[in-house]
């Protein structure tokens, strides 16, 4: 990867594959919005940047050197070859060669866990615009104004808060689930940091204590907000994909980038017809 700094941002180079458009709109995240057929804006950890992608390369703006090695190199996982990572999943099987090969340049995002843990718990019987206008009047209503946006509201304020004052939301039955979640975070009683680098099966013991927190919800938590890339969430579309063109595979079998195969078989479902149809 190679950088240049300009009085506009960071020019990023990078030999590996990264698209904004499959990495932004896969499912992972909701708080990044497409301004133009190149260009996404976004405010993670409190700061409003936009990206936008040319020739390869991509602007960063704004952004300083300190800002890149601070926040933006981790965030996007600049630093992470995805190359021999495809090519050890597609040695995995044929079906999976065939999903890996049906998309490039997806990047797992390293989002703030609190984040992604609330974002999930409102991805729940929920589709892509609802989730993003329920995130978008939490932010409005709760976060700090940050440039033309909000940032996101912390565990401990929304711990101060009740079903009344969340109403404006719209949530749905997934309120108290958020309130839930936010009283054991702000607490203690349910420490994200140590889920970095606890066994997997106690990070979703962890995460189970929550409410309305069930295994795909903790799965996601831990794999778009922890960067646990063995985490492997199932869904519906999971569920066909494994009963049908990936029958015989289980997350055990993609090994320490069960995460990266997912996002591959997820989006190879979802757009390949079936054979039936």
């Amino acid at each position: 990867m190679d950088v240049q700094f300009t009085t506009h941002g960071a020019v990023i180079h990078t030999d590996d594959s990264f698209d904004l458009t499959n990495t932004f709109e896969c499912g992972q995240c909701f708080r990044w919005e497409k301004i133009s057929n190149s260009t996404y804006s976004g405010i993670v950890f409190g700061k409003e940047v936009t990206l936008s992608q040319q020739n390869g390369c991509f602007l960063l703006s704004p952004c300083t050197p300190q800002e890149l090695d601070d926040c933006w190199r981790t965030y996007f996982d600049l630093d992470t070859d995805y190359r021999p990572i495809r090519q050890t999943l597609s040695a995995v099987s044929p079906a999976l060669r065939s999903a890996v090969e049906s998309i490039d340049g997806i990047r797992i995002l390293r989002q703030d866990p609190w984040e992604a843990l609330c974002s999930f718990i409102l991805s729940q019987n929920n589709n892509i615009p609802r989730i993003k206008g329920i995130i978008r009047r939490l932010c409005e209503t709760f976060g700090e104004k940050c440039g033309s946006g909000y940032t996101f509201p912390s565990a401990d304020i929304l711990a101060k808060e009740n079903a009344e004052t969340l109403s404006p939301l719209r949530a749905g039955f997934r309120t108290k689930y958020i309130l839930d979640a936010a009283q054991k975070i702000s607490s203690g009683e349910v420490d994200l940091s140590s889920l970095y680098t606890a066994p997997m099966d106690e990070c979703r013991k962890e995460l189970m204590k929550i409410k309305g927190v069930g295994a795909k919800v903790a799965e996601c938590t831990l794999l778009y907000g922890l960067h646990r890339l063995e985490a492997f969430p199932v869904d519906v579309w999971m569920k066909k994909a494994l009963a049908c063109e990936f029958a015989g595979c289980t997350p055990e079998l993609f090994g320490e980038y069960a995460g990266i195969a997912q996002q591959y078989i997820f989006h190879y479902i979802r757009t390949r017809p079936h054979p039936s149809e």
